[in-house]
């Protein structure tokens, strides 16, 4: 397949799921690797950790779902964002 959908044989269901732990991967990965930088992510994949915690904001939104940036970002970071960025950002290279 060349698009990013599951086969059609999954049901919506199947679907769902699918993604989802596809994107629970993601955010782990994403926690794990707390060496690469937003930056680098954004120059590199064209998005970052803040893009993934807007889009997820933006989803529950979508549902009538209330959800400030600060718990989108803490959903993604693991832990507020501020701590994260004081444990785990670099100054930004000249």
């Amino acid at each position: 397949m060349t698009d990013a959908t599951p086969p059609p044989e999954a049901a919506e269901p199947e679907r769902t799921e699918l993604e989802a732990a596809a994107f629970r991967r993601l955010v782990e990965h994403l926690r794990e690797r707390d060496d690469v930088q937003n930056i680098e992510l954004m120059e590199l994949a064209g998005f970052c950790r803040n893009c993934l915690s807007k889009w997820y904001g933006a989803a529950a939104e979508e549902r009538g779902i209330e959800l400030s940036d600060a718990e989108a970002r803490e959903a993604v970071y693991g832990m507020p964002y501020e701590e994260w960025k004081a444990l785990h950002q670099r100054p930004k290279a000249p």
